[in-house]
């Protein structure tokens, strides 16, 4: 994690009456699955504020949280594991200056990462489930949680002592809902027959469709379960970033060697569309991704105010039959290039199993 601290108090953002940088476009509104919070769509990925993608600043990523949520924008997605904690005490310091229900504050936990960043595993013991929760609650400086989640299956643990640990912290006040990450259908069945899900949280994307004929999709359908959709810029792919423009993105198969001139290859084909229409490529990817249905909430990664303006532009976008079946004809589904994760990342994911 490479980050410029800053250690005076974030400075609230001007409003759009004041400041024409702000955002005039508002997210929409939807709820995760039939038991879930209300949120707004996009919603905020927090991740990259802590240096995932290239050095972090502080005073800026705090004028990011501020500026979606000034925006109309509550959903706000962070992990316990992001930076080691910096990011969920970055958000602490941002709500500080606001009131508690500006936020819909969903946490993912249980990834073990070393002092370098690098993940390790995962522990979804239900001691850790309560350990998590109370670093998490005091870095956000919150009583509750609104969506907790694990961030992966740990295979030597049943889903169901996972899902039943948080279920009793929702019975003791400090969750409101349960979340899942990256699980396949039978964990998502066995998880949903402990306790209610809200929302399956999942890479889906332009370039990564699979949860449309896996059952993934079709299973959250079933059961009521939204999905909280990451990954929609492909990690950056969809806006252009190539493997050496910093942070971790080298990692990825998908931003290597013919992989990525491939993958860019794919993306080049619909550029036409998101020029008739005067948007971006990234505006683009994230109406599609919306316009899959209103259980489908888009979670974008932004480190910039002018890339919170642009996402929360992507509300405005029509993509009519004749766009979509562009699209689809473009980027069917397994059309990328390349894993979405590291080899023994994939390994870690129940969704591809």
């Amino acid at each position: 994690m490479t980050t410029t601290e800053n250690s005076a108090t974030a400075e609230h953002p001007t409003t759009a009456a004041t400041d024409p940088t702000a955002p005039t476009t508002r997210p929409t509104t939807r709820r995760l699955g039939t038991t879930g919070p209300s949120v707004s769509s996009p919603g905020l990925g927090a991740m990259s504020l802590s240096g995932a993608y290239g050095p972090s600043d502080d005073a800026e990523s705090l004028r990011v949280i501020h500026t979606y949520l000034d925006a109309g924008g509550t959903l706000l997605d962070t992990g316990d594991f992001y930076g080691a904690g910096h990011n969920e005490m970055l958000i602490g310091r941002a709500l500080r200056e606001r009131s508690r229900e500006d936020a819909v504050l969903s946490v993912k936990f249980g990834a073990t990462i070393s002092p370098t960043g690098m993940p390790l595993g995962f522990n979804g013991r239900p001691e850790n489930v309560a350990t998590s929760l109370a670093y998490s609650l005091r870095r956000l400086g919150v009583d509750h949680l609104d969506v907790h989640r694990p961030a992966r299956l740990d295979p030597e643990v049943p889903i169901e002592e996972t899902i039943g640990a948080i279920q009793e912290q929702v019975e003791a006040g400090y969750v409101r809902h349960i979340g899942l990450s990256e699980v396949g259908t039978e964990t998502i069945r066995r998880a949903a027959a402990v306790a209610p899900i809200s929302d399956l949280q999942i890479e889906y994307s332009l370039l990564t469709r699979e949860i449309e004929t896996n059952g993934i999709l079709e299973t959250c359908r079933e059961l009521g379960i939204g999905v909280t959709a990451y990954g929609v810029l492909a990690k950056g792919l969809v806006a252009g970033r190539s493997g050496d423009s910093g942070g971790s993105r080298g990692m990825f198969p998908r931003f290597q060697g013919e992989n990525l001139a491939r993958n860019r290859a794919l993306l080049e084909q619909i550029q036409g569309i998101a020029a008739a229409k005067g948007i971006s490529m990234a505006q683009l990817a994230i109406a599609w991704v919306a316009s899959h249905g209103e259980d489908i909430v888009p979670i974008v990664g932004s480190r910039r105010v002018d890339q919170v303006t642009s996402m929360l532009g992507s509300t405005a976008v029509q993509l009519d039959e004749r766009d979509l079946a562009r699209i689809d004809a473009a980027l069917p589904v397994g059309a990328a290039q390349g894993d979405r994760y590291p080899t023994a990342l994939m390994g870690q994911l129940d969704s591809e199993s």
